[in-house]
């Protein structure tokens, strides 16, 4: 009886994985392992180790709790577990990180003999593959989104019938991170392949028709929430994409773009991987490191309403509204003059849909040094952006208590009443048109 490997990682579901049905196809009994990778453990923070634990924990129980789940470095687990079950291959999900490239290539120099199969990716199209017409990548998005839409998408497999084999290779050190991450970690969404996809035919029915409007909108909380599921590959972006695909509208439009820019960061990443933690567009700006003032941001006590409350949001739930990700990011580069990777860290450390890719070029398209630069621009003014996206003010009233008083819009100003600071909520750290002036003349002062 001839025996697979299928090595977990970025893709934790049964339905449409192209790797799961190479397997499938290529032995009598596949083997599903998943490898706690020690570097990547402890370079999370409790809320998205918590989520990779739940999300776990449903794959495990959707195959009969078969998974073997291992803590260690891959380049001693994957072997050892593919030796023990006599493997002639281990298939996985091919990888485009620059560490996750670098580890499977050390894993599959240790697999000797064992063959290390890699087949299909995370993203609906390869990163690497959407050229110009020179068959140079593209740098700006813009024209990347147009030649991406372009590319032709295979339809979503269903799952494949699957022996799952039985097997006593279960490390008990694994199974107890597990367990002390769960306990940890904040309130979570129904993690699973099953929840995912309850989520997402809601949105599609209640939301996706009004998404080019409603995204924006913190208070509402009108978006997808997909981002955590396709963080550890519940779901593929192929699935939303083919949906997405057969309805019509600005909606559907604006759904796709955000894939996109997803997909757009994951390949300047490849293309670029020294951008993981330095500028893409280096700049000689001068940063400062105002370690107080970078405290209160972390805490939520800026004195600026929608910027703390994104980061009680992030604390409370390891996720932030998007918009709110762009004006907290703002005022730590643009208002501290921090340089982003200081902020990049802190995302990484709370978020569940921590991505490499996507937050830290994120930073760098808000900080002016990453892609589509243009610093000029993106000096987000936290109090207008309050007023124009949670005109209503219930976000802030619903993660700053201590403004709960003020009603609608008053919530965004509270120096503006004579009650405003009655319940301990702190004054602005920063005049931000002081600020604002600081940093443009910094990125003049760069710029020549």
């Amino acid at each position: 009886m001839s025996t697979t490997v299928l090595w977990f990682r970025r893709d934790l579901r049964l339905r449409d994985h192209p790797a799961l049905s190479s397997a499938a196809g290529a032995a009598d009994e596949v083997v599903g392992l998943f490898v706690l990778d020690p570097l990547l453990w402890s370079s999370a923070g409790d809320a998205r180790r918590a989520w990779l634990a739940a999300c776990l924990s449903e794959l495990d129980a959707s195959i009969g709790g078969r998974l073997v789940i291992r803590y260690g470095d891959p380049s001693r687990e994957v072997p050892a577990v593919a030796g023990a079950v006599e493997a002639e291959e281990v298939q996985v999900t091919g990888e485009c990180t620059p560490y996750g490239m670098r580890r499977d290539r050390q894993v599959a120099e240790a697999l000797g003999q064992i063959r290390l199969v890699p087949t299909g990716t995370p993203y609906a199209v390869e990163p690497g593959t959407v050229v110009n017409r020179a068959g140079e990548p593209y740098r700006v998005f813009t024209p990347f989104s147009r030649a991406w839409r372009e590319v032709p998408i295979e339809p979503p497999l269903p799952a494949p019938d699957v022996s799952w084999a039985v097997t006593d290779l279960d490390d008990g050190e694994a199974r107890a991170r597990m367990a002390e991450a769960a306990e940890r970690g904040p309130d979570l969404p129904a993690a699973g392949e099953d929840a995912a996809v309850d989520r997402w035919r809601a949105f599609v029915a209640e939301d996706l028709a009004d998404y080019a409007d409603a995204r924006d909108l913190p208070g509402a909380d009108r978006t997808s929430r997909m981002s955590p599921y396709l963080r550890f590959g519940v779901v593929h972006p192929r699935q939303l994409l083919h949906q997405v695909r057969s309805h019509r509208g600005q909606g559907r439009h604006s759904y796709e773009t955000e894939l996109a820019w997803r997909e757009f960061y994951a390949d300047v990443l490849l293309r670029h991987p020294a951008s993981a933690w330095q500028d893409l567009r280096p700049l000689a700006l001068d940063y400062d490191e105002p370690e107080a003032l970078i405290e209160a941001w972390r805490r939520g006590r800026t004195g600026f309403p929608i910027v703390d409350a994104g980061m009680r949001q992030l604390a409370a739930e390891g996720w932030m509204h998007n918009r709110v990700r762009m004006i907290t990011a703002s005022l730590l580069t643009k208002d501290l003059h921090v340089w982003w990777p200081t902020g990049a860290r802190h995302f990484l450390d709370h978020l569940v849909d921590g991505d490499l890719a996507s937050n830290n070029h994120g930073w760098q398209w808000v900080a002016g040094t990453g892609t589509d630069a243009a610093p000029y621009f993106r000096v987000f003014n936290p109090v207008t952006q309050g007023l124009r996206f949670d005109p209503s003010g219930d976000y802030v009233r619903r993660w700053v208590p201590e403004l709960a008083h003020l009603a609608g819009k008053r919530a965004h100003e509270p120096w503006k009443h004579e009650d405003g600071y009655q319940h301990g909520y702190p004054e602005p750290i920063v005049d931000h048109a002081e600020e604002r002036r600081e940093a443009l003349a910094r990125y003049d002062r760069a710029r020549r």
